[in-house]
């Protein structure tokens, strides 16, 4: 190792669902929950798309309850182009959400109701964050075992630092390029 170079060291995360019991069983329920919600809430609806096991139609919750269960595929486009990852907090994302959501609304004044069973439930993520007992040291061994390492590792380095770190658009692997090989 070179001196004054800080190895990168992989960690990886593990989310565990927690329901909140709060549901909505229509878009203005929704809006409601959206607006009230922890941030905790908002993030796993919106940033979670990408350590999830299944390839859904639109890029986050709200935006696949709106298009699959409401029917109302436009609004589902239109709550599906937010990207959380452009933004800087997730209460940027929140006021994105219910703009569009608001929107739709004016238009729409009356949402209907869902049938029982097919409410949207709102729930949030525990992240278990842990080593894995791996680092890089340069340039050549992060590009290595990025190929191998848990998607849970990429996703916490790269989707989940740019809110953990508070920058909102800076990445773990960036951050490490940038400042712990002092390049």
């Amino acid at each position: 190792m070179e001196i004054g170079i800080e190895p990168f060291e992989f960690m990886q995360c593990v989310s565990i669902l927690k329901s909140t019991g709060k549901f909505a069983k229509n878009l203005g329920e929704l809006r409601t929950l959206i607006s009230e919600s922890g941030d905790e809430s908002i993030f796993h609806h919106t940033h979670q798309y990408f350590i999830k096991g299944l390839i859904l139609e639109y890029t986050n919750d709200f935006a696949e309850w709106a298009g699959a269960t409401l029917e109302e595929r436009a609004l589902a486009e239109r709550l599906s182009c937010i990207d959380p990852y452009i933004l800087k907090s997730v209460s940027e994302v929140r006021k994105k959400l219910i703009r569009e959501i608001d929107g739709f609304l004016a238009d729409f004044p009356e949402p209907r109701d869902v049938l029982t069973g097919n409410e949207f439930y709102l729930n949030e993520t525990v992240s278990l964050v842990f080593p894995v007992g791996v680092t890089a040291e340069n340039l050549e061994e992060l590009l290595i075992i990025v190929e191998h390492i848990d998607k849970s590792s990429i996703y916490y380095h790269f989707f989940d630092s740019r809110f953990r770190l508070g920058e909102g658009v800076v990445d773990d692997f960036s951050r490490w390029i940038e400042h712990g090989l002092g390049k």
